[in-house]
């Protein structure tokens, strides 16, 4: 029986909403707070829309994947979601921006999918491997427009 893998991580990151959201929704970005991500190619043209098409190369648990993410929903400086449209198993990757009392923003990152075959008996093993590194990946992002500034303009859309 598939198990659905679900994995929800956040982190409240000092910088405001459309700094950390048009950042974190740009793909040209991923490689460089996504420790697992090798790299990201357009597959539509640019900028990010509902529809665009996006190939990630990508190292996780050992193995090297490819998947091609269609994004699917996209509230620019709120939400963003992404699907495979082509990949190992399919998959579903929201981020949400929300605005704090003090000016931050509280990034929620989730990874939801259902694996087939092998990766269906490691679920549980991939979920928590997931959790580690989205909580990692959150940490860099903070890091990268925290300490650094980061080089984020508008929310894309």
């Amino acid at each position: 029986m598939a198990r659905d893998v679900d994995v929800v991580t956040e982190r409240v990151i000092r910088r405001p909403v459309d700094v950390v959201a048009g950042y974190a929704a740009d793909p040209a970005n991923a490689p460089e707070w996504y420790a697992n991500i090798r790299s990201v190619q357009w597959r539509t043209p640019p900028p990010v829309a509902v529809g665009s098409r996006l190939e990630s190369v990508a190292g996780f648990l050992g193995r090297r994947l490819v998947y091609t993410y269609e994004v699917a929903e996209l509230e620019a400086g709120r939400r963003m979601v992404m699907r495979t449209a082509d990949g190992p198993f399919p998959m579903e990757t929201t981020y949400t921006w929300e605005p704090t009392d003090d000016g931050a923003t509280r990034m929620t990152l989730r990874n939801r999918g259902r694996p087939s075959g092998f990766a269906s008996i490691a679920a549980p093993a991939m979920a928590a491997a997931m959790r580690r590194a989205n909580t990692a990946d959150l940490a860099a992002l903070a890091r990268v427009l925290e300490e650094r500034g980061g080089t984020a303009g508008a929310p894309p859309g």
